[in-house]
């Protein structure tokens, strides 16, 4: 259950941890200046046992920067009210530019496997003077094998550098995309007017198709880099999605529906080849996502699991209790057992709830 506590600043956000998608809340008043952003953290286990939660802070204001901004995250388990842990972080950029972002990723204190839900808040910030963008980042060479192997190039444009980082935010599919890690490399001293190349060799999260890449040191910061993760060789689509629907309780197709009423999403899904040719057969993972149509916000997320046998056409169904008016897209997405997409996202889909 979500848990709600009014901070200084904004809605304490209850994230439930677990490997399904949580549907979003937020109440980020206009005359904040700085907030967390209305998509949900990122909560996950990292390969020590530790609990991870990734996010974002948004400044508003469009004139001044910020800087110092603490966040808090509480940990607990199923039973105890109380947190387990009380963690407190700050963002991944040091001063977040006027209407700008930044990720943060904070862990918990311990590898403690009865931690099973997590709270984020923001405790506070101050203002502070914009960094100029004397820095440039751009890649030289990408490859996906489960592992990344990433080179790029850091440029700087001004005085010499020290504290010099620079980090990839990864992001998933989904939209809004949420954040599932964020990686550091670190440069240290830089001096004036030089060019660094940099290297990152780990293994992401496979759900990752992208990262955002920028850099910050004592004096200077970048812009912000879209980088695209190649699907490795290895990996070729597997299912086409296609002839996505809603239906009643009776199999006829809808295009309106009435408010608090149950109806199947259907698709089709035609399978080339199975990826354990001894046993024939392909574990999959079957999401739907569906948003408001004007605002993009997400209403609602369903999974279902599966397993397809042999080859041929399949198909998967979804149940969904609209409780808002309004038109709406639906998403559609076949996924394997290790969250690797196996399939193009499916067509979109209208449905007008009434």
């Amino acid at each position: 259950m979500l848990k709600f506590v009014l901070g200084a600043f904004l809605v304490f956000l209850l994230i439930p941890f677990s490997q399904s998608f949580s549907q979003e809340y937020s109440d980020n008043t206009p005359t904040l200046s700085v907030s967390l952003t209305n998509e949900n953290p990122f909560v996950y286990q990292d390969s020590d046992g530790y609990t991870v939660v990734v996010g974002t802070v948004k400044n508003h204001n469009t004139q001044t920067a910020v800087t110092n901004v603490l966040v808090q995250v509480n940990f607990f388990d199923d039973f105890d009210p109380s947190p387990l842990e009380v963690v407190q972080g700050r963002t991944t950029l040091g001063v977040i530019p006027p209407n700008g972002e930044s990720p943060y990723s904070i862990k918990s204190q311990s590898p403690n496997p009865a931690i099973t839900e997590a709270s984020v808040s923001l405790l506070g910030f101050d203002s502070s003077s914009t960094k100029q963008n004397g820095l440039t980042v751009y890649s030289s060479e990408i490859s996906f094998d489960g592992n990344l192997s990433f080179e790029g190039v850091l440029q700087n444009s001004g005085a010499p550098n020290s504290d010099t980082n620079v980090y990839l935010t990864f992001y998933d599919a989904f939209e809004p995309p949420r954040i599932l890690e964020v990686a550091t490399v670190e440069l240290g001293d830089v001096a004036s007017d030089a060019e660094i190349p940099f290297y990152l060799d780990k293994k992401i999260d496979a759900r990752a198709v992208g990262f955002m890449m920028f850099a910050e040191s004592d004096v200077f910061s970048s812009n912000f880099v879209d980088v695209k993760i190649p699907e490795p060789q290895s990996l070729t689509t597997l299912v086409s999605i296609s002839n996505v629907s809603v239906t009643d309780s009776q199999g006829e197709k809808l295009s309106e529906i009435p408010r608090d009423t149950i109806v199947n999403i259907k698709s089709e899904t035609w399978i080339e080849f199975a990826s354990d040719q001894i046993a024939n057969e392909t574990p999959y993972t079957y999401y739907v996502q569906i948003k408001e149509s004007a605002s993009g916000t997400v209403e609602y997320i369903g999974k279902a699991d599966g397993r397809f046998i042999g080859t041929g056409l399949q198909s998967q169904t979804i149940d969904w209790i609209p409780e808002k008016s309004g038109l709406f897209f639906i998403e559609t997405f076949v996924w394997d057992r290790e969250n690797i997409p196996i399939a193009e996202q499916g067509p979109f889909v209208l449905i007008n709830v009434q």
